[in-house]
């Protein structure tokens, strides 16, 4: 795929095409194996049977420190260790927190084994990433009997040993998740600071379940607004109303291009060393952007084209285009299919999300917040470990 420039406002100063990444700080996603102890049925390393087929890393630590001194020096840097489930390479992740101390640590993982985690390692984390679907029965479904059970149990054991936050992950695959699943995560459960969700990129819009979901976003956006008092940690709509009240942030980390960040400044290395811009696009040999041992790196090809219909969306100026797989797979690759069943309906959800907040009057919500509550919503590190948008 050939990149193309679009004209963006004129407030977002013109990206450098010599310069991969953009702007001070960079997400150094380490794949530490491709191997997991689960089976989730939706996991989209399936595509192009990537999940499972590289166990063991191709470079060491010291071709690592090569490629970040010559290609990310001077750049605020902060790891995800992503998988399969990374834990599983667990020697890996200690000798890159030993070698980079001066790093941000993310961990992106199912949450079966955090418990085995040395308590040094979780100390040095500002954000877990536990992916969960819901309540019991729908993430046992998706993951296997008693998998909820025994995450929520290893989230209550490590919650004070951890450094930073634990954000619970949810893939909105099942229509049928329910408003009080979703709460209970958000609020009732101690262990968790923030939900995230994600709107499944798979054929499961069908039918009523867009209107199924849009009465449970109903509720919960009653409830983020219900009170003035606390936040009601939910990333997404969090992410949202701060963009809403505050444009330039919807901007400021993405040079104006998109809230997924693999435009910008998003790098995944497979365990072979390869670099991908998006997660769920190592499968194709057209998305790679570099290589540790060869010590190179180039502008990701995931970049903003005309054939993407989003400047003229009502929710372009505080969405900022989402999920850039998505876009291109639907109208690049014009594939109608996954436009039609896949991307149109995740964008009619997050209209409906946008008028569903601003019906609440943001601003003056906004208003009524003490101090403290105002800078959880605009400040929050979370943000930039998520898409701030589902």
């Amino acid at each position: 795929m050939t990149s193309q420039t679009i004209d963006f406002v004129p407030a977002v100063a013109p990206v450098s095409d010599s310069d991969p990444i953009v702007g001070g700080r960079v997400e150094l996603q380490l794949l530490t194996t491709l191997k997991c102890n689960l089976k989730c049925t939706y996991c989209s390393l399936g595509v192009g049977d990537v999940l499972g087929s590289q166990t063991e890393l191709k470079y060491d630590i010291d071709q690592l420190a090569r490629f970040v001194d010559t290609h990310l020096k001077g750049k605020e840097i902060y790891v995800t260790f992503y998988g399969g489930e990374p834990t599983l390479n667990r020697s890996m992740m200690e000798a890159v927190m030993r070698r980079f101390p001066e790093f941000r640590y993310q961990l992106q993982t199912n949450g079966t084994l955090l418990d085995d985690l040395p308590d040094w390692v979780l100390a040095k984390l500002s954000n877990i990433l536990v992916s969960i679907d819901g309540g019991e029965a729908i993430t046992d479904g998706y993951r296997g009997r008693g998998i909820w059970r025994q995450v929520i149990k290893n989230l209550d054991k490590v919650h004070g040993k951890v450094g930073g936050t634990i954000t619970a992950r949810v893939t909105w695959g099942n229509p049928d998740t329910t408003f009080e699943e979703l709460d209970e995560l958000a609020s009732a459960l101690e262990a968790i600071d923030y939900l995230y969700w994600q709107f499944v990129a798979d054929e499961m819009y069908f039918g009523d379940s867009v209107e199924k979901r849009k009465a449970v976003l109903v509720k919960l956006i009653d409830k983020f607004f219900a009170s003035t008092d606390t936040l009601y940690p939910l990333i997404p709509v969090m992410g949202m109303v701060r963009n809403k009240l505050l444009p330039n942030r919807a901007q400021e980390l993405y040079a104006g291009l998109t809230q997924c960040r693999v435009s910008t400044h998003l790098i995944n290395v497979m365990p072979n060393g390869e670099i991908f811009p998006c997660p769920d696009m190592m499968y194709a040999p057209t998305m790679k952007m570099g290589e540790i041992q060869g010590n190179w790196l180039k502008k990701s090809p995931l970049q903003p084209t005309p054939e993407m219909p989003c400047e003229t969306c009502e929710a372009f100026s505080w969405c900022r285009r989402n999920c850039m797989k998505n876009l291109y797979l639907g109208y690049v690759k014009q594939d109608e299919r996954y436009r039609a069943n896949v991307v149109e309906p995740i964008c009619e959800l997050i209209r409906f999300m946008g008028r569903e907040i601003d019906r609440h009057d943001p601003h003056a919500w906004f208003a009524k917040l003490p101090v403290p509550v105002r800078k959880r919503l605009t400040d929050a590190e979370v943000y930039e470990y998520v898409e701030i948008m589902p």
